[in-house]
């Protein structure tokens, strides 16, 4: 089992935090959308190690496809190959009023942005000319000076955060992976995430082959009552705040807490953080996430997603976590998948 953890640091220590991550263990290397940009720190981590790099995810609906393209293309060749692109579509107010762009059919647009990018990549590495023509957005000139030309390694993966149906279908049917969101549960992976993907797969003539899964888990991990407590206390937290917002309201269905997701949101609204976190049961926290000991959370991730991939990205939000504790979660990942 291969492991992906969130290059996490400030900007200036991200060449010394990328190296420390990869010397526990660490295979790639991920950042997300958050206070800094997304890709800065990978392009920091490129000339720093050799590992697996990926935006998971980079907000593409205020993006031109022309533009993630270049980064990723440049990224690439940084890595010597190791780049995946992640692309996320956010919800309708941050796209709205975070980033002042427009918020409509997310599902179709992101399925149109991948396209548009591999049309581009195609254009670049010689295999067709530049004519994509979609409902929104086209590209149709590339000058010869615009064009860097075939990638040295290849162009990278082009991969689709999905958790609705919709868009899972829409990962399934263009894109080269889907990043399982955080957020999420063993039965709804199973019975809504698959059944959504091999939907999608067949509708496009595709084959289970043809799209990598990459499950995103929430880890709380520690060995002593305080570190488990601490663990505890950052994950809640995380779910709380995932838990009110109605885009993940069908994770709490499947699972029969469909009145959690109204009682949170009107919390968050009134900033009540604290009342968020205690509504997150200990079930919920298995169920939702995986805590405990490092071979404890090994066994759990391995059971939910084992049978459908070879690879995890993990995070350990809102807690002080041990490098030691990390570094025995990928052996004991490794030992369990062997």
């Amino acid at each position: 089992m291969k492991v992906d953890l969130r290059l996490d640091s400030a900007l200036e220590g991200t060449a010394v935090r990328a190296k420390e991550l990869v010397s526990l263990g660490a295979d790639g290397l991920f950042t997300f959308e958050g206070a800094n940009d997304v890709f800065v720190p990978l392009t920091l981590a490129a000339a720093a190690v050799r590992a697996d790099l990926m935006s998971n995810v980079a907000i593409a609906l205020p993006r031109s496809p022309l533009h993630l393209a270049h980064v990723a293309y440049d990224l690439q060749t940084l890595s010597r190959g190791r780049f995946r692109l992640g692309l996320g579509s956010q919800i309708r107010p941050h796209i709205e009023k975070r980033y002042g762009a427009t918020w409509s059919n997310p599902a179709a647009r992101m399925r149109e942005m991948v396209l548009a990018i591999k049309a581009i990549f195609a254009a670049w590495e010689g295999k067709a000319p530049l004519r994509f023509e979609g409902r929104f957005t086209t590209h149709t000139l590339m000058p010869q000076a615009f064009n860097p030309g075939p990638n040295p390694f290849g162009p990278p993966e082009v991969c689709l955060g999905a958790l609705g149906p919709r868009m899972t279908r829409a990962a399934a049917e263009v894109a080269d992976g889907l990043l399982v969101m955080p957020f999420n549960s063993a039965k709804h992976f199973r019975e809504r995430t698959m059944g959504a993907v091999a939907e999608g797969l067949a509708a496009a003539g595709r084959e289970p082959t043809d799209l990598r899964i990459y499950p995103q888990v929430i880890v709380g991990v520690g060995r002593k009552p305080a570190e488990l407590s601490a663990a505890a206390k950052g994950v809640r937290a995380l779910l709380a705040f995932y838990g009110s917002t109605p885009a993940y309201r069908p994770v709490l269905d499947v699972e029969g807490w469909s009145e959690l997701q109204p009682e949170l949101n009107v919390l968050s609204k009134q900033g009540n953080s604290a009342a968020m976190a205690d509504l997150i049961d200990d079930t919920m926290l298995a169920t939702l996430a995986v805590h405990g000991t490092p071979e404890q959370c090994a066994a759990a991730i391995l059971e939910r997603f084992g049978a459908y991939t070879d690879r995890v990205c993990c995070y350990f939000p809102g807690y002080p976590v041990s490098n030691s504790h990390v570094a025995e979660l990928i052996q004991a990942l490794r030992a369990g998948a062997a």
